[in-house]
């Protein structure tokens, strides 16, 4: 169905004007001496009647079908990236269930990573850099962190572990499967488990982009051992 909501609107004003005439015109004309309490019992008839037009028009418009998801894929693989967005957390860790919300800003290029995390509020709460060397993370109030494993330094310092070599590619679209082979996202086929255990999913994307790009991201894995049942939930802002 192809009205817009303005244009069924002005069609129903329409209609229902017309109708409200004719039924006054006939009340009218049925006698010279119709009362008010004839009139007003044909208005509202008719007012009636308009109104349950005007729900099966709304009807008819919610039901029509959406069109196929795009099969178009996203954008080639590109090794230097700058993002910003949210990120959630949800993570098991000594058998109880804690949460963290709050914003990014993901730099990647080639041979480096930097991620700073910080509370709604605008706090940081870690600055990492990752290189094949190894990772660093700073809280601003201890010591820097250094580790060979990005995975094992944050699940120290932050309580649950962030997948960092990972998240380079899943933040483009792009993962390897399960099954080894490459996978690339498009909103017709929007999910895959990696090679290494997580659930992703690609939920919604950005407006008007074309080729697509990832707008919300989720990500999971449960696998039963401590702090790894955990699942991510990334919101990537407009560029």
């Amino acid at each position: 169905m192809t009205l817009t909501r303005t244009s069924l609107r002005t069609a129903l004003a329409a209609g229902v004007t017309d109708s409200v005439t004719q039924a006054a015109l006939a009340a009218g004309a049925g006698s010279a001496g119709a009362d008010a309490a004839s009139v007003r019992s044909s208005v509202r008839a008719a007012l009636t009647a308009c109104a349950a037009a005007g729900v099966l028009a709304l009807a008819g418009c919610a039901t029509a079908p959406s069109g196929p998801l795009s099969s178009v894929h996203v954008a080639p693989y590109s090794e230097t990236q700058e993002l910003r967005g949210s990120m959630s957390a949800n993570f098991t860790r000594d058998g109880n269930r804690e949460s963290l919300t709050g914003n990014f800003e993901w730099r990647q290029s080639a041979a480096r990573t930097d991620i700073t995390l910080s509370s709604q509020l605008g706090q940081t709460i870690a600055v990492i850099a990752v290189t094949p060397e190894g990772a660093t993370l700073n809280d601003g109030k201890n010591p820097p962190r250094s580790a060979r494993d990005i995975n094992q330094l944050s699940r120290e310092a932050l309580g649950w572990p962030l997948p960092v070599a990972g998240l380079r590619d899943w933040l483009q679209g792009h993962a390897i499967g399960a099954d080894g082979k490459p996978f690339v996202a498009s909103p017709a086929v929007s999910s895959v488990k990696t090679r290494d255990g997580w659930q992703l999913s690609y939920v919604s994307w950005q407006d008007g982009s074309m080729p697509p790009k990832p707008k919300r991201i989720d990500v999971e894995r449960r696998t039963g051992e401590t702090i790894d049942d955990i699942s991510i939930r990334i919101v990537i802002r407009p560029e």
